[in-house]
């Protein structure tokens, strides 16, 4: 298992070859890439750049909802729309201090999540992304989220 943190520690991590006394593999560095890259297109909300980063047949079990695995949304458009939503609820969102691991075809991103809704409540929370992967793409996302209250509005 290959594991990175992203965020403040960056510099010290960025252009070593060696990751945990391992030599990263081309298979490494792609996944730490296309890992990189969702991170940072989910803070710039750029949809287009996330559904080109996942498989056409993509899902995404979000954190929330009435089934065990929370909603679950299966194809680009509804993962897409899926998206969307969390964009315009939290106008604002951002995922920090990402800190990547994975193993063959799974990798898990680590983040806070920060995001404030239009009543001016604002969430503070840690979580996790699960990926399972496939032709260097995000074939599932599946959310895992602390549950806290709203923080006061100030950041």
């Amino acid at each position: 298992m290959q594991t990175v943190a992203r965020g403040r520690r960056k510099a010290a991590v960025v252009g070593m070859p060696r990751l945990g006394g391992c030599a990263m593999s081309d298979r490494d560095h792609d996944v730490l890439a296309l890992l990189d890259a969702f991170a940072a297109a989910f803070n710039r909300h750029d949809l287009g750049a996330l559904m080109r980063l996942m498989t056409p047949d993509c899902v995404f079990e979000a954190s929330a909802g009435d089934d065990v695995n929370g909603a679950r949304h299966e194809g680009r458009d509804a993962v897409a729309a899926a998206f969307r939503q969390v964009f315009e609820t939290y106008p604002d969102a951002q995922w920090s201090h990402p800190r990547h691991f994975w193993a063959g075809d799974r990798a898990v991103t680590e983040w806070v999540f920060s995001g404030t809704v239009a009543d001016g409540a604002r969430v503070e929370v840690q979580g996790c992304d699960v990926f399972t992967l496939r032709d260097g793409k995000i074939a599932l996302k599946n959310s895992y989220r602390k549950q806290r209250p709203p923080v006061s509005g100030r950041r």
